[in-house]
């Protein structure tokens, strides 16, 4: 049963990571964020991710790459995962509300040559919304990674990226592969141009 099930499940991801190659907008999209977040880092700016459950551990799994390396030797590059401090998350949600976590973090944090990036596999989670209209509205520029379906977050960044699949873990592992391509395209243009 396992086996027939982890064939399955294979198979799903498959097809659906397929479904970018036929993307172009998607691929366009992810290479425009790329290159946002090159110019934030030339300019010595950070990027800061956000996002819920499976959604926050990719901000914290994305500000690590970032971070640390990902696959090249090099210097640490800024990067901050507002979900990771649980003393902040809880005080903001106990003292205001759950939906402000995010923006409370923006306000202090974020600066106009950052960017700022939220992941919701459904699109929809309010707090995502708060710290994007936050992020624009302070002028820093700001990216999105959602599911196919229409969302709260559609027109909210100045990129949004939606990823193909219908089920919450193929969206998810998709973010993973576009960020991780990501990656891969600022750490090797920042080494080649020499900014780290």
């Amino acid at each position: 049963m396992a086996d027939k099930l982890l064939k399955k499940r294979i198979s799903e991801h498959l097809e659906t990571a397929k479904l970018l190659l036929s993307d172009e907008k998607l691929q366009q999209d992810t290479e425009n964020l790329a290159q946002r977040i090159i110019a934030c880092y030339s300019k010595g700016g950070k990027v800061l991710f956000m996002g819920n459950g499976g959604s926050a551990s990719e901000a914290q799994h994305m500000a690590a790459e970032f971070l640390g390396k990902y696959l090249l030797e090099r210097k640490a590059l800024p990067a901050i995962a507002l979900t990771a401090n649980t003393s902040t998350l809880t005080a903001i949600a106990n003292d205001y509300s759950y939906e402000m976590v995010f923006k409370r973090q923006i306000e202090a944090l974020a600066s106009k040559e950052d960017v700022v990036v939220g992941f919701s596999t459904s699109g929809n989670s309010p707090n995502v919304v708060q710290g994007l209209k936050c992020a624009k509205s302070r002028g820093i520029f700001t990216a999105a990674l959602v599911g196919q379906k229409k969302c709260a977050i559609d027109l909210l960044p100045d990129i949004c990226i939606k990823a193909p699949g219908a089920a919450a873990p193929r969206i998810q592992e998709m973010h993973t592969l576009i960020m991780h391509s990501i990656c891969e395209m600022v750490e090797a243009t920042l080494v080649k141009e020499g900014v780290i």
